[in-house]
């Protein structure tokens, strides 16, 4: 029988995991049923009760440890196992998530000096769960369980002041189970389906648990709502591959999940990469270890991703959408791509027709990443450019990775962004594949390029010292200018580069560079070098203030 104090202690929290355990058993197969979004693979259910059974054995394991002392384990060692034991076992979307929950209460509910945790204690707690879950979500999408659990938390905190830890508690699973009945109107797939959200019934089934265990009285159920089985033929139209709220047809083809020991700065980083590669991400954990889960279809780039972030392990793959690959139309004869350093320069080569892979500043693609573009091109013949002297030994692993997959592979070495520029402008997907390849590499390799840069430190260059805040113009990649303001710097590195010669100059501005600087080199060549034409790009938000080429 579950206490009855109106407390949350060791003893509650091992009794909520396992009623919990056992809601989710009874619920396990209808939610199974209704789980249509983020894919409707009919796991959510299994998922959810998985997670929690690894919680209530972690916490079980804690106190058997405790059997044959004379203390019984703390509220803090009962929910940092609960915590700790969902973050390992969880599974699937929904159960990253809830283990996210659960860690987010657990951070509160562990600094409760008394040992047991009152109502303010818990509003806290349901608080703190509510957001850490969204915070660990890349995209977090409404009529979800994170509705679900922020509805729960903003029902708990509107309870009075002296209200006990099992009203606050009661509050917050009736919070959740209003909040979940409206999720079809808030999620398109779930109103097309006539369902409520998968994992937010699996939340309100642990709200009710906890409930139960705090106050001793589970709360009644509805006879209709969001327990109610849904309407088999609504369920039936929804489709058995939809990835995404409004795109049945589309998404990423393999769920990819692992535990990672790696430090806080590798994994914001690892986001960022898995963020590119793919969606439905969700990144849970701290103090070192983490789950990821990721939709991506390439799984091997999602892993080689987690092997640079730190030590990935109990990696799971699931192959959810091999219909929809066989499906695909047939490739296209060619098709070119390009790592471009900034957004404004990804738009501006995907009119031209290339795929795109955006190099952050200070973290280059993988080769996994390109493996991902390469694919993502659906084509036979690729022309790849990287565009970084840099990427020269990743490219050309991702080219010999993708030759083994039997895609031609084209790798032009171009060591910027405007060599890029300048190879697809002669791009012609109706000639031959290697006359094409050879102009698009005459064109690069006839294309002197620059760029500026802002001096971190004091240094020794091939142009003399600079101080730290130096404006520097590399030519070449060398640095061949050291000046104190953009303007400046930019007409000599110009007045450089056109003293060979020159007929056309491209300048990409950076995000922080006023299109004024533009007009001003402009006339600056227009009155210096006769016949010589300037076009002018914006690059968005890159690391290089300014990049130059001239052809």
């Amino acid at each position: 029988m579950p206490q009855t104090a109106d407390d949350l202690d060791a003893v509650a929290v091992r009794t909520w995991c396992s009623l919990a355990l056992d809601a989710l058993g009874r619920e396990r197969e209808a939610i199974d049923a209704i789980n249509v979004y983020p894919v409707a693979d009919g796991d959510t259910g299994t998922n959810l009760y998985l997670t929690a059974e690894s919680a209530a054995a972690a916490v079980e394991a804690v106190f058997a440890a405790h059997e044959t002392g004379t203390s019984a384990p703390s509220t803090a060692d009962a929910v940092r196992a609960m915590a700790h034991g969902a973050l390992i076992g969880a599974r699937g979307n929904s159960g990253t998530i809830l283990a996210q929950l659960l860690r987010g209460m657990a951070g509160v509910l562990a600094e409760e000096p008394a040992g047991r945790a009152g109502p303010e204690r818990l509003r806290l707690a349901l608080t703190r769960a509510a957001a850490s879950a969204r915070e660990a979500v890349a995209h977090p999408v409404e009529g979800t369980v994170l509705t679900v659990a922020t509805a729960a938390a903003e029902a708990a905190g509107h309870t009075e002041a002296g209200a006990g830890a099992g009203a606050v508690a009661r509050a917050a699973y009736e919070g959740a189970r209003i909040a979940l009945e409206a999720t079809p109107g808030q999620l398109a797939v779930l109103g097309r389906a006539g369902v409520v959200d998968a994992g937010g019934r699996g939340l309100v089934a642990v709200l009710g648990a906890l409930v139960e265990a705090v106050s001793g009285r589970a709360p009644e159920r509805p006879a209709t709502g969001p327990t109610a089985p849904p309407a088999p033929a609504p369920f039936a139209a929804a489709g058995g591959d939809c990835p995404a709220a409004d795109d049945p047809e589309g998404g990423p083809a393999f769920e990819v999940i692992y535990l990672l020991e790696a430090g806080d700065e590798a994994v914001e980083r690892l986001r960022a990469r898995l963020d590119v590669l793919g969606d439905s991400l969700v990144v849970v954990g701290g103090d070192g270890l983490w789950n990821v889960h990721v939709h991506v279809d390439d799984a091997g780039a999602a892993v080689e991703a987690g092997v640079e972030a730190g030590r990935p392990y109990r990696i799971r793959i699931t192959h959810f959408a091999a219909d929809r690959l066989h499906a695909r139309p047939e490739p296209a004869q060619r098709a070119v791509v390009v790592v471009v350093p900034g957004d404004g320069l990804g738009g501006l080569c995907a009119e031209a027709g290339a795929t795109t892979v955006l190099a952050r500043p200070g973290e280059p693609p993988a080769s996994g990443e390109l493996v991902d573009a390469i694919r993502r091109a659906h084509a036979r013949e690729v022309v790849l450019l990287p565009n970084d002297a840099d990427l020269r030994h990743t490219a050309a692993a991702a080219a010999e990775q993708a030759r083994a997959e039997g895609i031609r592979v084209a790798l032009i070495p171009t060591r910027a962004a405007v060599q890029g520029i300048a190879a697809l402008a002669v791009h012609e997907a109706d000639r031959s594949f290697d006359e094409d390849v050879v102009a698009m590499t005459a064109a690069a390799g006839a294309t002197r390029y620059a760029e500026l840069a802002v001096a971190e430190r004091q240094s020794w260059t091939m142009a003399g010292i600079c101080q730290a805040g130096d404006i520097l113009g590399l030519i070449d990649g060398d640095v061949a200018v050291i000046g104190q303001d953009v303007p400046e710097t930019a007409r000599s590195v110009l007045d450089r580069m056109l003293a060979a010669g020159g007929e056309l100059v491209t300048l990409v501005l950076g995000e922080d560079i006023p299109d004024a600087l533009a007009a001003t080199l402009e006339e600056h060549v227009r009155e210096g070098y006769l016949a010589v034409d300037t076009v002018v790009y914006r690059g968005g938000h890159q690391c290089a203030p300014l990049l130059i080429g001239v052809e």
